[in-house]
């Protein structure tokens, strides 16, 4: 698809960033994006909240402010009790309560299969835009969420996994990524990105695509959800993840001979999950330590920015 060119037009379509960005003047810009999906979980209030968190976390990865959404809306209202519906619009309104986001309208159409999500609109001033490609040799990466959402998940469909695994997931994907957001806006970082579908190798590559820096990831220092291990050891892989590394294996160095299901961990397609952060080594305990005194408990240092290898990922 062809791009566009507009002065005004700071991200566009010409990298795969999270959103949008549109210069409305010298010291506003206008940050858009969407995000919708069908249920992940049985609860509907809480595919809501998940919805919403989902949603909301690429205007956080740009480093604005959602402050704008409209509901997304598909459902099979023949074949689905309308309740379920209403219980899931319940909990994604209370879950942009929580954010400070504003609902302003939306759209719904009849479906086979139930969707839901949001376009969402926030601001930020131009010159504080993030994209995922600005890292520099020395950066340090944080990663805020633990990974193995899809995993789980996958876990939860075929009935295998336990309470600690799937309320612990549930809770994480719920998190909204404002808390990181807000204190990274502190410091100067250099690039963020949200682990989503692509997993988080997937977007770690797209952070050093193109680029004249490599990446190294320390697999021991990345944080995993509780039982996404096991449930991996015993091939609950879901179809993305397979996918995504796929598409990026070439990219990536497996130096540690790490085992493939731990190689299917790092690529495992996430739902509403972290942001992943390149900031110069001084800040970046500060801001560490700043998120964890804010209760952000499973944000770690995972890797960093190297010189070499050139637009490659060295896993340690």
């Amino acid at each position: 698809m062809p791009t566009i060119s507009d002065p005004k037009l700071i991200v566009g379509m010409e990298r795969p960033d999270d959103a949008g960005v549109y210069k409305l003047r010298d010291d506003l810009a206008l940050v858009v994006t969407l995000d919708f999906f069908t249920p992940i979980v049985d609860d509907p209030y809480t595919f809501g909240q998940i919805a919403v968190a989902n949603a909301l976390s690429d205007v956080y990865a740009m480093g604005a402010r959602p402050i704008l959404a409209m509901n997304i809306i598909c459902f099979p209202i023949n074949t689905m009790d309308i309740s379920i519906l209403q219980e899931t619009l319940r909990g994604g309104s209370d879950k942009m309560h929580q954010a400070d986001v504003l609902l302003v309208g939306g759209h719904s159409v009849e479906d086979n299969e139930f969707k839901y999500g949001l376009s969402v609109t926030g601001t930020i001033h131009p010159n504080r835009v993030l994209t995922n490609s600005k890292a520099k040799v020395g950066d340090k990466l944080i990663l805020t969420k633990p990974i193995g959402t899809g995993i789980i998940s996958t876990a939860i469909k075929a009935k295998m996994a336990d309470d600690i695994s799937t309320q612990t997931s549930i809770e994480s994907m719920k998190t909204l990524n404002r808390g990181p957001a807000e204190l990274m806006s502190k410091f100067n970082v250099r690039a963020c990105t949200d682990v989503s579908g692509f997993g988080l190798l997937g977007h770690a590559c797209e952070m050093i695509e193109d680029t004249d820096v490599g990446m190294t990831i320390y697999e021991s220092n990345v944080p995993i959800l509780p039982g996404t291990k096991e449930y991996a050891k015993q091939g609950l892989i879901p179809g993305g993840t397979y996918r995504n590394q796929q598409f990026r294996v070439h990219m990536i160095d497996n130096n540690g001979g790490l085992s493939e299901d731990i190689m299917h961990i790092l690529f495992d397609a996430q739902t509403s999950g972290g942001l992943l952060i390149a900031i110069p080594e001084p800040d970046a305990n500060k801001l560490l330590s700043a998120m964890h005194e804010k209760g952000i408990s499973d944000a770690a240092i995972i890797g960093e920015i190297t010189d070499e290898p050139k637009g490659r990922i060295v896993i340690k």
